[in-house]
């Protein structure tokens, strides 16, 4: 899933980077597809600096050139040369040589052949491309070894259409010049061998997504399935853990960071991510518990998800961010004991020695998942920067500290005092925690057979903890007592003191924060096929007002309409064993 589009910018290309490096090609600032035949040559904009909005598309100038060939010119190699074609690489000639460009071109059409046909051994396309590779950055460092000739299918770039420090962003950006390097002489440098690598960078690009996203990490057809309905509210879990004979975490934690970027980005190795998740999910069955487990962590990464991509939340974040948010969803109640921390507390556990009776288990899943990360074969920061992983581990840090209930009115009275001023300014880690601190939370808001099978879950915990208090000699804590619980009415309680409106102030903090976004459509993304929607209102003022889908309120008010149904039943169930009780009592008779 593409944040901009497909399209790349500044921020996203690291001008100090091999070009024969595949996680750093992209594609450039103005898109594949250039202006028309007819349009008039504009100069582009500067390069964008770093930024937390998408800077606007820019202005360079693409022509379409003739794909006419000339006759001396190689065509289209055909299925029988291709088929006679010998993949071993120890006798390829040397990769500045011109003969090189010939092998590499024609190795490359022969692997994406062999790879729509699934024939192709991952050895051997890792040695191919590596070759290719080398071929492509041989060609672009040496500009007189390139193919000055050859009439290329990509779009050339006028050198009079832009000024010289574009030129020189261009030249540094997608060849091997250094941005500070001065050339030789006044000559304008020759943008045939840009537009060249630009063409050789997108296709290599292309093919090493392919590799990272078929041949590494394979979903079993089932999976894939599921997966499918991934960006619904209600989405089932249930039958995620079904299809991935339970391992939900890992298919669904590699799908949402693929489909983010976050792997290339990052540079993220889907070896290493695969095991890193793993692992989680190990940690989440550790102690076996009915709720908090891997399904649980599934469904909150999942809801995260909603939360990021159909309310446009992503296009407020970067990338980082968004990281550290999806991993934090995902690691959010790691190695969880299922008892709560007002026990760990009373029982005078371990862990509530270790941390002082603050956030107990808050704590625990936060300082056991770093240290999962530290383990190289889970490391999946190894790629951070000192910066970057300072700012994700902060991020993380808070984001898990703030699924502590106890922090839950707190949290939500200063987030409504925030939204109450005239230019509230929302501090992004505030946001993302309180965000995550609903999904966590969210079960009563999706579909009532989602719903209620959670709350048999966490109800049977909940009596599983109850034991354990009744064998300490503690007292029950809330809802434990598995003879003396009202689950509806339970539900009714939880519903409407602490869903709704941690839902609402949600909403409403989501609308105050991506509002001014939406007002200019050129700050956002279209990813999934939803814009949020503008509701009408009957005044003026609140008639323009941005506002998202929420489809937990209907959730929500189903689902409660059903538990006060099911209270009375309960009610008059209770009342009737009373009377009955009442009736059975002995009658003295006379003798």
């Amino acid at each position: 899933m593409s944040r901009r589009n497909g399209t790349s910018t500044a921020r996203d290309l690291d001008t100090n980077v091999p070009l024969s490096s595949p996680q750093n090609l992209a594609s450039p600032p103005g898109g594949a597809g250039g202006a028309g035949p007819h349009d008039a040559p504009r100069p582009p904009a500067p390069p964008a600096p770093r930024s937390r909005t998408p800077p606007k598309q820019g202005a360079l100038t693409i022509v379409r050139r003739s794909s006419s060939r000339s006759k001396g010119e190689c065509a289209t190699p055909t299925d029988e040369q291709l088929d006679q074609l010998d993949l071993d690489t120890e006798h390829l000639p040397a990769v500045d040589t011109p003969d090189a460009c010939d092998k590499a071109a024609l190795r490359l059409r022969y692997l994406l052949r062999q790879l729509n046909r699934g024939e192709i051994p991952a050895e051997t396309l890792q040695k191919n491309l590596q070759y290719a590779a080398k071929v492509l950055e041989a060609v672009y460092i040496d500009e007189t070894k390139r193919l000055a000739d050859e009439d290329d299918e990509l779009s050339e770039v006028q050198p009079d259409a832009v000024p010289p420090e574009v030129r020189e962003w261009l030249a540094s950006t997608f060849t091997r010049q250094l941005a500070t390097s001065k050339r030789k002489s006044d000559e304008k440098p020759k943008f045939r061998s840009v537009a060249h690598a630009i063409r050789a960078g997108i296709f290599v690009d292309r093919i090493y997504r392919r590799v990272t996203s078929t041949a590494l990490m394979q979903f079993p057809q089932d999976v894939v399935r599921v997966l499918k309905t991934l960006d619904e509210w209600s989405f089932d879990v249930f039958a995620l853990h079904e299809a991935s004979v339970g391992a939900p975490v890992k298919y669904l934690g590699y799908e949402l960071l693929n489909r983010y970027g976050m792997i290339h980005k990052f540079k993220v190795q889907s070896t290493i991510l695969e095991t890193f998740l793993s692992r989680i999910e190990e940690g989440y069955c550790k102690f076996h518990n009915p709720y908090h487990n891997n399904l649980h962590a599934a469904d909150v990464a999942q809801t995260v998800h909603y939360m990021l991509c159909q309310t446009g939340l992503m296009n407020w974040l970067s990338d980082l961010e968004i990281f550290a948010t999806l991993v934090a969803a995902i690691v959010h109640d790691f190695e969880h004991t299922g008892t709560t921390n007002n026990f760990h507390v009373m029982s005078g556990s371990d862990t509530a020695l270790l941390y002082n009776d603050r956030a107990v288990l808050e704590n625990h899943h936060i300082s056991a998942a770093f240290r999962l990360m530290r383990d190289e074969e889970c490391n999946i920061l190894q790629n951070l920067s000192r910066d970057e992983f300072r700012e994700f581990r902060t991020l993380v840090i808070d984001m898990v500290l703030a699924t502590d209930m106890s922090f839950h009115f707190q949290q939500l009275k200063n987030m409504r005092s925030l939204l109450t001023l005239a230019e509230p300014a929302v501090d992004k880690s505030k946001a993302v925690s309180l965000v995550l601190h609903c999904c966590d939370i969210s079960h009563p808001a999706k579909r009532w057979d989602l719903h209620h099978r959670w709350t048999m879950s966490l109800l049977d915990e909940f009596f599983l903890q109850g034991d354990k208090e009744r064998e300490l000699g503690l007292p029950f804590s809330p809802l434990c007592d598995r003879n003396n619980t009202l689950v509806a009415e339970s539900q009714i309680g939880f519903i409407e003191f602490i869903v709704e409106p941690s839902m609402g102030v949600c909403a409403d903090m989501l609308e105050c924060i991506l509002g001014p976004l939406h007002s200019n459509p050129k700050n956002t993304t279209n990813t999934s096929g939803q814009e949020p929607i503008n509701e009408e209102n009957t005044g003026a003022e609140g008639s323009n007002k941005f506002k998202i889908r929420k489809p937990w309120v209907t959730c929500l008010s189903d689902n409660k309409k059903i538990w006060k149904e099911q209270a009375a039943k309960d009610a008059e169930a209770r009342a009737k064993l009373e009377e009955e009780a009442n009736g059975e009592q002995p009658v003295a008779t006379e003798e």
